[in-house]
């Protein structure tokens, strides 16, 4: 294997040890991204042996690796508190990587709140982030949007929102390519009274001259899946919630329709005839092609993929990962915040109103 040089190449660091069927579905899943990205360069990090096994079985992928040995692993069942100094497992070192500048992003199937833990522990937060969020891109009808934060701050103050918003606002320009991304606030109710202090707090910071956003107020749930906003914004708890519930539902129609199907002589009948529609949804809802949550706010990209990833959803979260690396994504939400003082224009809130 090659050495690999973060001066000419875009590298990204792995863990390789991390989720369920490792290091095989990994490795299965790099040999995917780098057909996709010539250009990307990987350090990966495992056991030695388990992981050269792996990576015998793709050629192409050996030539644009470099593989690092860590003796311990980060488990699904490991406390944060237990492992975050640990420096010895595939998910440090990886983390590190980045941290050092060998790489310019990580992405981990392992321990989300591990991943989280020693991702802010390394990387530090941006100077004029408060919280890093977790964020994510999914599908609604008549496209795709950002939602954040979900899961890493269960409980966030109006700053912290204002804060969530910049950051997916940025997102979703890069991610989307949406030029003025619509950004929201998840309420439960869009009239003004409803829902938290904190939300009307933020809600009036993002109203605020200062900040070059396009806020078009609150968002309940049930319309988040017709495409009222690109961008929808809440606190951790909520907003893991939501997409638990959204994952819930989506997972219940498809059981639906697959049993009426069945027990339908005449929709068995009918089934080709709906092959083409079957295929563009399929196409559109598939959650493979939405793998990979991004902790922003961090300075550097730590990209979480789904624990049960398989090769093709692995790989999915390794472009994204690349994608934003090469559009500046952390330098850019650094720039947006540059001329930005949310405590200031938080203050000035909280004196009109008391």
């Amino acid at each position: 294997m090659e050495q690999v040089s973060a001066q000419n190449n875009l590298v990204i660091a792995v863990d390789a040890m991390g989720g369920d069927n490792s290091p095989r579905i990994v490795i299965e899943g790099l040999a995917l991204a780098a057909e996709k990205n010539p250009d990307v360069r990987f350090l990966v990090y495992g056991n030695e042996d388990a992981v050269y096994e792996e990576l015998k079985r793709f050629p192409a992928l050996q030539k644009v690796s470099q593989l690092f040995h860590s003796p311990e692993v980060v488990h699904n069942e490991d406390k944060p508190s237990q492992v975050i100094r640990n420096k010895n497992t595939s998910m440090y070192q990886a983390i590190d990587a980045v941290r050092s500048g060998q790489a310019q992003a990580v992405v981990s199937a392992g321990n989300t709140g591990a991943l989280m833990a020693i991702s802010k522990m390394l990387l530090k937060t941006i100077q004029k982030i408060h919280r890093p969020a977790i964020v994510s891109i999914m599908p609604h009808r008549y496209g795709r949007y950002v939602m954040l934060d979900l899961g890493a701050n269960t409980e966030c103050n109006a700053v912290n929102l204002a804060e969530f918003a910049v950051m997916g606002n940025v997102m979703a320009k890069h991610a989307l390519g949406l030029e003025h991304p619509r950004i929201a606030l998840l309420n439960i109710g869009t009239e003004e009274m409803k829902g938290k202090e904190e939300i009307h707090h933020a809600a009036q910071m993002l109203r605020s001259a200062n900040m070059d956003i396009n806020f078009i107020g609150y968002i309940e749930p049930h319309e988040i899946a017709f495409g009222k906003a690109d961008v929808i914004v809440a606190d951790g708890f909520t907003g893991n919630v939501a997409l638990k519930s959204i994952e819930g539902t989506a997972k219940l129609i498809r059981s639906m329709i697959k049993d009426s199907v069945k027990e339908s002589w005449l929709a068995i009948m009918g089934l080709p005839f709906m092959y083409f529609a079957a295929k563009k949804i399929s196409a559109t809802m598939n959650p493979k092609l939405y793998n990979g949550a991004m902790f922003v706010g961090l300075n550097g990209l730590s990209v979480k993929s789904h624990g049960g990833a398989d090769g093709f959803s692995y790989s999915v979260a390794v472009n994204n990962a690349a994608k934003l690396v090469r559009q500046n994504f952390v330098p850019t939400i650094r720039a947006e915040l540059e001329n930005i003082d949310l405590e200031e224009i938080s203050q000035d809130i909280f004196y009109e109103v008391y």
